[in-house]
């Protein structure tokens, strides 16, 4: 069982940096393959990023790609998601998500077993 809390979140103007953290329980932290999703009022939960437990590798949703980067310290059982040029359609709660073993290629929320209850992230204009 993996427990996941995020933090960090806030509101910040257009243009704006933030960055989330989702600290991880577990001695097993360093297996899972973690990812970072976020839904909009009425929207779907959406993918934006993920990091492989094997080998820190990377995926990102086009609309992050450039702007955000996804990180994991296995020391700390954190992984972190620094979001920079922040624009009001990233506005969203942002959920922490791990999946034993995986892939950074799982972009889909089905592929995820644990998560976090999300940060809210206001992005003003």
């Amino acid at each position: 069982q993996v427990q996941l809390v995020e933090s960090g979140g806030g509101l910040v103007q257009d243009g704006g940096s933030l960055r989330l953290s989702c600290a991880a329980s577990g001695r097993t932290f360093s297996s899972y393959t973690m990812g970072w999703f976020r839904q909009a009022p009425g929207q779907e939960r959406d993918f934006v990023a993920a990091i492989a437990w094997s080998s820190d590798s990377t995926t990102y949703a086009d609309s992050v790609k450039g702007r955000f980067t996804i990180s994991r310290d296995n020391a700390k059982n954190t992984v972190y998601l620094q979001m920079n040029s922040l624009k009001p359609e990233d506005t969203a709660v942002y959920y922490c998500a791990a999946r034993y073993g995986g892939s950074n290629y799982y972009t889909h929320r089905e592929y995820y077993d644990y998560w976090g209850q999300g940060t809210q992230v206001t992005v003003s204009s």
